[in-house]
């Protein structure tokens, strides 16, 4: 049975030629992350375009203070949770910490997300040989999200979650980072806590569509982890981050589909989320 036939026509799979149709016509591309297949449910039903199975489930399902503890069969395993109860939205899932040190192992941890999780793109955090690791992944078929700007895996580099690109000589180089992923092959990019005019200038300058999260209101789509926008994570939060269950009735449901609106209409993220 060719069971891709058999979906529901009225609510066809989002594909990657999907996602660069409504970067052409302007629609904002609504995300989230996603770690089990009850929540895959609800956020299909909302309308959420893009779902990520992001190595973030470390912090808020594991409770680690970091996503590097996060390991590659954790993943694969909560990708192929997510794959089961999803219909329409294109679903993405993290290369975790040191799992892509080479072409090679990027290639078979890429294949297992695939095969095994149920991914239809892969994503890992950018910068030096990343670069020639994504264009290795792409020769091979192997859809590719590039992650830019903060990189949670490095924070103990780095020296904690902070907002990158504030300095011009930094502002370059994720520019030209950004420009050099696209040309290697990337699908998407994904920006992460930047300026928000850094966010305008690599979304414009770059062809693939680029997803935002405290990147400000100018990318082609916004992405935020589930668990904080409808309040569930406890304690301090990003300030890019909006509570959606305000308003929603202590609805989930609710609240998902007001997320999805307001980043449609251009209403999230505002000034007060962007940097």
């Amino acid at each position: 049975m060719y069971t891709h036939l058999q979906r529901d026509v009225s609510r066809p799979p989002v594909t990657l030629a999907t996602l660069a149709r409504m970067k052409a016509d302007g629609e904002r591309i609504a995300s989230l992350t996603c770690y089990d297949a009850s929540f895959a449910v609800l956020l299909d039903q909302a309308g959420v375009d893009v779902v990520l199975v992001g190595d973030s489930l470390g912090m808020v399902i594991q409770g680690h203070d970091t996503t590097v503890p996060v390991t590659m069969d954790q993943v694969v395993y909560h990708s192929a949770a997510v794959a089961r109860g999803l219909h329409r939205p294109f679903q993405i899932a993290d290369l975790p910490f040191m799992s892509y040190p080479s072409k090679d192992l990027a290639l078979a941890h890429s294949v297992r997300l695939m095969q095994e999780g149920g991914a239809k793109m892969i994503k890992l955090e950018s910068g030096g040989k990343q670069t020639e690791i994504v264009e290795f992944l792409t020769g091979h078929d192997i859809a590719v999200c590039a992650h830019v700007g903060l990189k949670p895996q490095s924070v103990h580099k780095t020296g904690g979650f902070r907002v990158q690109g504030r300095e011009q000589d930094t502002a370059t180089r994720l520019v030209n980072e950004a420009k050099q992923l696209e040309a290697a092959g990337a699908d998407i990019v994904l920006l992460e806590c930047i300026p928000a005019a850094l966010g305008a200038t690599i979304t414009q300058a770059l062809r693939v569509p680029v997803i935002g999260i405290g990147a400000g209101p100018d990318t082609d789509g916004q992405i935020l982890v589930t668990y904080d926008m409808l309040d569930i994570t406890t304690g301090r939060k990003p300030r890019f981050v909006r509570n959606f269950m305000d308003g929603a009735a202590r609805n989930n449901q609710e609240a998902l589909a007001a997320y999805v609106r307001a980043v449609k209409q251009r209403e999230y993220p505002a000034p007060e989320h962007s940097f």
